[in-house]
């Protein structure tokens, strides 16, 4: 396995890191047994970057990784964890918590959860607009002062906000969108991002399978399946964005790969600062996106790629309207 920086300031982490979202439910029930083979098959082959956050499935996820890890050697593996976004007891979202009080409760959770004395990459999910970041920042700064995080990351914030947050304490990372079809992040923060030295930690890579391959018209989300709530899979403009994998279908057969393993490799090519997080929650599925790092793209290809999907393609917003808010940047 490559390995690639997390910016300046940040650790040196596979080339590809594992996203344990999925694993929780988000798309649907998962197989507990199956998750855990899968975290142990990717560190088998040289995954050490592992990503989840302390509101996946109220803290499920979080437990579901220290099984896991159990046993395995602390420095093996990165741990990278997203805090703030507050839940209730149903599917509802309550917004962002970003006070410096607030960072230190969610912390001491995600330690004993998980199993761990440190967190190495800590994050907000999210702004929280009603508390400026250098306080946030501030109060992680702490936190990695005490020993109990490495690194500080952010995630779906605009360029102004990196700024703030790296005067305060560097930033390894940001945690945003980043795919074919999910491209607002070349206007201003990838810039921003190489000016300061910040890497990115790119998550749906496959637009949540939508360009997996995998998906056909006429499938719908089943119980569970946030998909089916989101605008790229409703009715109309689902058709219309498979058609764009059926483009890339062509150029992924011509390559000898698949059209999963050509979107990775697509978002790995973008900058050797950049590592995609793959959301696979069997092993079957994890070993398919495997090869992505190892495919290289020539600029024919990248040029055939371009064609086939185009910037700004895609038909539906990424998020549901409630959520397109908080975040950082558009599709």
């Amino acid at each position: 396995m490559q390995t690639r920086a997390l910016g300046t300031a940040g650790p040196a982490v596979s080339a590809l890191g594992l996203g344990a979202m999925g694993m929780s439910g988000a798309y649907g029930e998962a197989d507990r047994a199956e998750s855990i083979a899968t975290v142990h098959a990717a560190l088998e082959t040289g995954v050490t970057l592992i990503d989840t956050g302390d509101f996946y499935a109220m803290g499920h996820n979080e437990l579901l990784l220290a099984e896991a890890l159990r046993g395995r050697d602390r420095d093996s593996y990165r741990l990278s964890v997203k805090f703030g976004m507050l839940r209730g007891p149903g599917p509802e979202f309550g917004g962002m918590d970003g006070r410096p009080e607030a960072v230190q409760n969610f912390l001491a959770y995600s330690l004993t959860r998980l199993g761990t004395d440190h967190i190495d990459i800590y994050r907000p999910a999210r702004l929280d607009p009603a508390v400026p970041i250098e306080e946030t920042v501030g109060a992680v700064k702490e936190m990695i002062d005490a020993g109990y995080v490495r690194y500080l990351g952010l995630s779906e914030v605009d360029a102004a906000t990196i700024r703030r947050a790296h005067a305060v304490h560097p930033v390894a990372d940001l945690q945003i969108e980043y795919s074919l079809i999910s491209r607002a992040v070349e206007a201003d923060i990838l810039p921003a991002l190489r000016e300061l030295g910040i890497g990115l930690t790119a998550y749906g890579v496959l637009s949540r399978g939508l360009i997996s391959g995998h998906w056909s018209v006429g499938r719908t989300a089943g119980p569970g399946d946030s998909r089916g709530f989101s605008p790229r899979f409703s009715s109309g403009n689902v058709e219309h964005n498979l058609a764009l994998v059926e483009a890339l279908r062509r150029v992924a057969d011509a390559k000898g790969c698949t059209v999963a393993q050509l979107a990775i490799a697509w978002v790995a090519a973008q900058g050797d600062d950049i590592v995609p997080l793959i959301g696979a929650r069997t092993r079957q599925r994890l070993a398919e996106a495997l090869p992505a790092v190892e495919l290289a793209l020539t600029a024919d290809d990248l040029a055939k790629i371009g064609k086939a999907v185009p910037p700004g393609s895609a038909r539906g917003d990424r998020y549901p309207s409630a959520f397109m808010s908080g975040l950082g940047t558009g599709n």
